[in-house]
Order: C-alpha cells, then sequence, then structure tokens
C-alpha cells in the first residue's frame, strides 16, 4: 500500500502526481520549483506515466494550457515560483473564475527587486486574493499528501475550484526528508475519475469566459464568492477522508499547546516547526504560550481562528512577506479582521521574518514573545517590526 523512501520534496510531488494519474502537465521552470517538473518529465518520458507534458515559453502560457486542458476533462498539473507566479497572474483569475479544477504547487519565493530566488511568502500573498483555493504545507510529508488531496478537492462537483499547494522554496522544496509514498491503488481508491462536468467538446458546444457587462458582473463575482466559501466542507471532508484510510490528519487551524496558553503565535509554512520547538522549551521555562499553524489560506478559516484565539491575551503573528505601506504582514491584517468586532480581542502583535531566504532562527521566535509581551504590557503604539535587519 505504500512505502518510505528519503526523497526531496520536490520530488514527492512530482511522486503525487504520478500517483494521482494525472493527464496533461503543463510548466515553466523556475527556480526553486525546477526539480518538480524536471522529475514529472522524466517520469512521463521513463513511460511510468501516461500524460502529456508540454513544454511552453512561459508561466503565463503554462497555465493557459492548463486552462485549456482541464476545460475538456484532463486532470491537470502546473508548479511554479515567485516571478513565474506572478507572470501567470492575468490567468490565475480566469481559471478560478472559469471553475476551472487545475492543480498547481507553488515553491514560494521572494519577488524582485533585488533579484532574489530564495524562498519567502511574497509571489502568493500577491495572489491571495485571485480566487483560487490555497493551503501551505510543512514539509515533504505534508506536500506530497496535500497534492494527492488537492486534486480530489479541485475536481469534486460541490468545488470545482483550481487549488494552489504552497511548500517554502528550498527550506522544503529542496530538503531530502523520509516519505510515506502510497502505491497508485490506495491513491485511485481516495481519488475518482475526474468527470468535469461541462467539457468543451465540438459535439456539444458551450460558452466559457463570456463577456459581462456592468449589469452582470458583480452577480458573477458574488456567485464566485459564494461558491468559494462554500468548499470548505469539501475540503476538510477531503482531509478528513485523508485522514481515515492513511493516518495522516490536517485541519484548517491546527494548534499545539493551546491549553493555557496566554500567548499565542500565528505561523504558516516550514518555520512552524521551528516555532513548535521553541514553544517546548518556553513552556518548559513555565511561559503559558501556544502555538497556531494556519494551513488554511483562502477560503479563511475564520470560525477556526476565533476558536482557536478565544483564550489568548496576546497574539503573535509572524508573516513572511510585506503588505508595503499597511499595519503589518498579510497574514496579520487577516487575523485583525478575522477578530474585529468580536467579544474577546487579544492583543495582536505582528512581525514579519525570513524574507528573501533568511533563516528564523528559534531565538528570534523566543524574542518575538519577550518583545510582544513587552509592547502589550507598556501599551507601546507599535503596528508591527520587521526581525533580523542588519545595522
Amino acid at each position: 500500500m505504500s512505502k518510505r523512501r528519503g526523497i526531496e520534496a520536490s520530488a514527492a510531488v512530482a511522486e503525487a502526481v504520478a500517483a494521482a494519474n494525472v493527464d496533461v502537465i503543463a510548466a515553466y521552470p523556475i527556480t526553486p520549483q525546477t526539480h518538480i517538473v524536471e522529475r514529472i518529465s522524466e517520469i512521463v518520458a521513463d513511460g511510468i506515466l501516461d500524460a502529456e507534458f508540454i513544454c511552453v515559453e512561459s508561466e503565463h502560457s503554462a497555465l493557459s494550457a492548463c486552462l485549456g486542458s482541464a476545460a475538456v476533462g484532463a486532470r491537470t498539473f502546473t508548479a511554479t515560483a515567485g516571478q513565474g507566479l506572478e507572470l501567470m497572474h492575468e490567468v490565475l483569475y480566469v481559471t478560478a473564475s472559469m471553475r476551472l479544477p487545475v492543480v498547481m504547487v507553488v515553491a514560494n519565493r521572494a519577488l524582485s527587486g533585488p533579484l532574489n530566488v530564495w524562498g519567502d511568502h511574497s509571489d502568493v500573498m500577491a495572489a491571495r486574493d485571485c480566487g483560487w483555493i490555497q493551503y501551505f504545507a510543512e514539509n515533504a510529508q505534508e506536500v506530497y499528501d496535500l497534492t494527492i488531496c488537492a486534486f480530489r478537492i479541485a475536481e469534486d462537483h460541490r468545488c470545482l475550484f483550481p487549488v494552489m499547494v504552497n511548500m517554502d522554496g528550498f527550506h522544503v522544496s529542496h530538503v531530502v526528508e523520509p516519505v510515506e509514498l502510497l502505491d497508485r491503488d490506495a491513491v485511485a481508491s481516495f481519488l475518482p475519475p475526474n468527470r468535469y462536468p461541462l467539457p468543451l467538446h465540438p459535439d456539444r458546444p458551450v460558452t466559457m469566459g463570456a463577456f459581462a457587462p456592468p449589469v452582470l458582473y458583480t452577480e458573477c463575482r458574488t456567485a464566485q464568492e459564494e461558491a468559494l466559501r462554500a468548499t470548505f466542507p469539501v475540503i476538510k471532508e477531503a482531509w478528513d477522508d485523508f485522514a481515515n484510510r492513511f493516518g495522516r490528519r490536517y485541519a484548517p487551524v491546527e494548534t499545539y499547546r493551546l491549553d493555557g496558553a496566554e500567548c499565542v503565535l500565528v505561523v504558516m509554512g516550514s518555520f512552524a516547526e521551528t516555532a513548535a520547538a521553541v514553544i517546548d522549551r518556553l513552556r518548559d521555562a513555565g511561559k503559558p504560550v501556544g502555538l497556531i499553524r494556519l494551513r488554511l489560506w483562502r477560503p479563511f478559516p475564520f470560525a477556526e481562528i476565533r476558536q482557536a484565539l478565544s483564550n489568548a491575551r496576546i497574539v503573535i503573528v509572524c508573516d513572511r512577506s510585506i503588505s508595503y505601506g499597511g499595519p503589518g504582514g498579510p497574514v496579520c491584517s487577516e487575523l485583525k479582521a478575522a477578530l474585529f468586532g468580536h467579544a474577546h480581542q487579544p492583543r495582536i502583535v505582528s512581525f514579519i521574518a525570513g524574507l528573501g531566504g533568511r533563516d528564523i532562527l528559534p531565538e528570534q521566535f523566543a524574542s518575538m514573545v519577550d518583545r510582544a509581551t513587552e509592547i502589550v504590557e507598556r501599551n507601546l503604539p507599535v503596528d508591527y517590526e520587521i526581525i533580523g535587519v542588519r545595522q
């Protein structure tokens, strides 16, 4: 049913694509995503996966090709990173509004300028409102599992939205870890065949992505927003079924040592693992701290966040991108919006760290706790702080 191998996370994504028996892959190589499509191209060339691998001239063309293949009912995959995601930007909106179940893995990377090929969350935050389901993996096993789940979620007729699986560039994408790989029969039992309900076909013509004047556009966008929010139970159902079958459970909001925690750290992505180790150390020292791993980014899990933070006095949000000119990082803004107007109002303190691939060290997480406590106890007028700026 499964086998355990030491494998790079990028190769684990390729194995998930093969296990899902994908029909079409269209992609353009870009660091740090290149290893994903490099390995998939080998799998297709070796006959392990019977699929069309479309070599294109740009990321814009890659997602455009995926749009067409998904529209005829083919199970479709692509991957990108950084500037490549931004070059796709126009087509991201089209894919979502046409309700095409494309799956994409993004090896999250900093954006220019200056040019930087290392990891942070700038690329996905620039695309956060494009209408895709978006979630984050912490390590190689998670990105493998969550890529398989993405096909199940995207193709469910109650959903029919593209899914973006995010993993940190280099900190996850290039790390070799033991991964439990499922065989194709196991994946096939979890992932039913793709039956896109309105496939393009010359014998049954339909119109997709039509023109919408002002009298229709608002209604179209409202329907899309309501439909995206309605995917929430479908996502949870897929993750619960995966857990029941294979023993690895995922949730929109994952908590760690929140019992009695007055100060809660909120993190997305691979650095949550470092943060968890710091929480253990601080707990052993008697500090009432806990951790939230925010896994589901869109649709945003408002109720789950409110419940998880219902007893917190201080909330520390660690972002890996800057919302320029704003009140802190993008995740911090979402947390503030989620908690605004509710009876329980913890003080939210924003920190920005890990930009451009810089490590977030354990002592920096510990310093965030100390600094946030100082800001709250002294009632300092601090919107956000950037960690690790060299003087």
